[in-house]
């Protein structure tokens, strides 16, 4: 018998708020995963991601993302493949995602170098 794949939702390019996607990258957790996705060439499994939280907790981060348009899920047996929706939010908000992520980049610098 052959299993039927659906893909989880997404919303469409089109109706991803710019309020949404902040608040999703507000949290040092999904704004982590989101750095980690975007250095990445291609996607990578929920497994693949060192998230220091309850298995609970970052499924709820991933869902976070997902439903707010920040990430694409593929789903390929049991495994979840996430990538980020770079192109769509950049075409949506030009410049927002660079901006996040170089900021994020500044911040987590200064928090690892000596006083």
């Amino acid at each position: 018998m052959e299993r039927i794949q659906t893909e989880p939702w997404i919303p469409p390019a089109e109706d991803i708020r710019l309020v949404d996607i902040l608040h999703a990258l507000s949290d040092p957790i999904r704004l982590e995963i989101v750095r980690t996705l975007d250095r990445t060439e291609g996607a990578l499994a929920c497994v693949d991601l060192a998230v220091p939280v309850a298995k609970s907790t970052a499924s709820h981060h991933y869902k976070v993302l997902r439903e707010t348009g920040v990430v694409r899920v593929r789903e390929e047996g049991t495994r979840r493949f996430y990538t980020v929706r770079r192109e769509e939010l950049d075409r949506r908000f030009p410049g927002l995602l660079d901006s996040v992520l170089r900021s994020a980049e500044i911040d987590s610098s200064k928090a690892s170098s000596p006083a």
